[in-house]
């Protein structure tokens, strides 16, 4: 580290913002770990402590997991009220041994903080936070009536949230839900994120003989259940990125002209993913973009296909058995349910003979669409614009899933804005996660701006 470098790592730190954000990071609060608990609910007690510091009435409540956070200011009528959501909770580190630096011992390097969770979505909620604390220490109040609701589980499917929203509804009515938990398509654009896919998730389990066999002696006779496998998987796309799947692209929303138009001028094009992702080449659905395929048409993915011998060297066997594990990413109006019977009926008349399919399902969510100018929608891109003045602004779908949001307008009835400060290359759930030091503090104003813009 240089002279200079020390110096701005210095300012940096001794920015109480900074100090008490790296306070934050350092809970490993990793939810899918049961020995990881009392981190989790160590977490959840510092954050109560620091909104009650702030002058807002919090509690922290019980769910048969991980507990919520939940913090308002004093309701008063006649404002309009505002729900802003996040998370506290974060993704496993493994690999460990990927990262350049202890994952829960956060680090500046060029303005970018490393850690779990800097990301994804402590620093992003975090900026909340003290946008929130800001105006209420320089104002003595809100613009709004303010309800904070950040949860322990959004990282294992967000699993009692929905429970918490019945049995609280009432006191959980607001007009607007805004969430920082997506991106900005490029350093430096704020981003108005107005629609995510939904998800639909299935298992494959291919079997076949009661248990491994001699493949000079069996095979070529007995079916091979990973040559199964590996057909029904190639069976789902054809040579030109199509999913296979009879009527998979019946509901499937066409993309607006204006949508095309404007993802076209982007500052984030191919050359950009292929950076990011480090991929040799491209390659998708025939007679779309590359941003068209991730935010705007549907896919099918294998995420984990295994089966047989694993270890160093030859094992000539035949499996008794193999899986593949499949997401499918939703566009509107594809409803999930349906989509999933579809891929089913398809995988079954498909199987090879000679060996038993067995399907399970997994985790599912509907895709969302909000109009990004509807009254809240304005609101937001106004508050974008004086937050990050100059900038061009960004209206963008994303092709990642947040179940929860349609989770909200189904029990809520309100819809929600996304508002993401993380970059296309921040890591988040995998190792070395970053966020720039510069989104963390442009997302305090950002909340600033935002709860005035909505309390017009």
């Amino acid at each position: 580290m240089t002279a200079r470098e020390a110096v701005i790592v210095w300012e940096h730190m001794s920015d109480p913002r900074v100090a008490e954000y790296f306070e934050f990071l350092r809970f490993p609060s990793i939810s899918t770990d049961p020995e990881r608990k009392g981190d989790v609910a160590a977490c959840a007690a510092w954050l109560e402590r620091k909104l009650t510091g702030m002058g807002l009435q919090t509690r922290v409540i019980p769910t048969a997991g991980h507990p919520i956070v939940l913090a308002k200011n004093a309701h008063k009528p006649g404002r309009r009220t505002v729900m802003i959501y996040g998370h506290y909770d974060v993704q496993p580190v493994d690999p460990v041994e990927l990262w350049t630096s202890p994952p829960f011992e956060p680090r500046i390097e060029d303005g970018i903080v490393y850690a779990r969770g800097s990301a994804d979505n402590k620093g992003q909620i975090f900026a909340h936070i003290k946008g929130i604390e800001e105006t209420l220490r320089e104002k003595g109040d809100l613009p709004v009536n303010l309800v904070l609701l950040v949860e322990g589980e959004e990282e294992v499917g967000s699993a009692h949230l929905e429970e918490f929203l019945l049995a609280h509804r009432e006191d959980l009515q607001c007009d607007v839900i805004a969430i920082s938990d997506t991106g900005m398509i490029a350093p430096g654009v704020p981003t108005f994120t107005y629609g995510l896919r939904g998800i639909g998730a299935l298992e494959l389990k291919v079997t076949g003989p009661r248990g491994d066999l001699h493949s000079g002696i069996y095979g070529g006779v007995v079916a091979n259940p990973a040559t199964a496998v590996a057909r029904l998987v190639a069976s789902l796309h054809d040579d030109q990125g199509h999913v296979a799947v009879p009527g998979f692209y019946d509901d499937v929303a066409s993309i607006a002209d204006w949508e095309r138009a404007a993802w076209a001028k982007l500052p984030f094009g191919d050359a950009d993913i292929l950076k990011v992702t480090g991929s040799p080449s491209l390659f998708g659905e025939a007679g779309y973009s590359s941003l068209e395929r991730t935010w705007a048409r549907p896919t099918a993915e294998v995420n984990g296909i295994g089966g047989g011998f694993q270890g160093v060297g030859t094992k000539t066997v035949l499996p008794r058995e193999a899986f593949a594990k499949l997401t499918f990413r939703l566009v509107p109006h594809q409803q999930p349910d349906d989509v999933m019977e579809k891929v089913k009926a398809y995988l079954r008349a498909h199987c090879p003979p000679g060996v038993k399919l067995e399907i399970s399902g997994g985790h599912a969510g509907e895709p969302y669409m909000m109009d990004p100018n509807s009254a809240n929608g304005l609101a937001a891109q106004r508050a974008l614009h004086r937050a990050f003045p100059g900038k061009e602004l960004a209206l963008i779908r994303e092709g990642g899933s947040i179940p929860i949001v349609n989770t909200f307008k189904r029990v809520l009835g309100v819809e929600t804005i996304l508002l993401g400060l993380a970059l296309p290359d921040c890591r988040a759930h995998a190792p070395n996660e970053n966020f720039p030091l510069e989104n963390f503090l442009g997302g305090i104003g950002l909340n600033r701006t935002l709860l005035e813009e909505l309390a017009r």
